[in-house]
Order: C-alpha cells, then structure tokens, then sequence
C-alpha cells in the first residue's frame, strides 16, 4: 500500500468542511474519491458533527 494516495490532515479537513456546506471543487472531489481508505473522512465527519451538535447545543444553552 502506498502512501501517495492516504489523505492528509487538510485534505480531509478541507473535504468535512466542504461537504458540511454542500459545495466542492471537481479537482478536490476526484482526489478524495483517489483515496486508498474512506475512514479518515469518516472519523472527520463524525467529530465535526459532535463538535457541530455541541456548538449548538452551547449556543442554545447561552441564550436560554
């Protein structure tokens, strides 16, 4: 397995970010789905809904 085709850390930030808002460029959507493994932006996806979840659930609670 190579290392040229496992995603970084921005990459996959990048990837969350843009599928959270719904908008992402071809190029950028054609190296995530060259990815050898999916569960980088699985774990992305996950943390950035709790912290999601979380935010709103805080900024509820402040102006309760």
């Amino acid at each position: 397995m190579s290392n040229e085709n496992k995603p970084g850390f921005w990459q996959v930030t990048k990837s969350v970010f843009s599928a959270a808002i719904g908008v992402q460029s071809n190029r950028n959507r054609e190296l995530d789905f060259q990815s050898t493994t999916i569960w980088p932006f699985v774990l992305g996806g996950l943390i950035f809904t709790a912290l999601f979840v979380g935010g709103l659930i805080a900024l509820v609670n402040m102006v309760d």
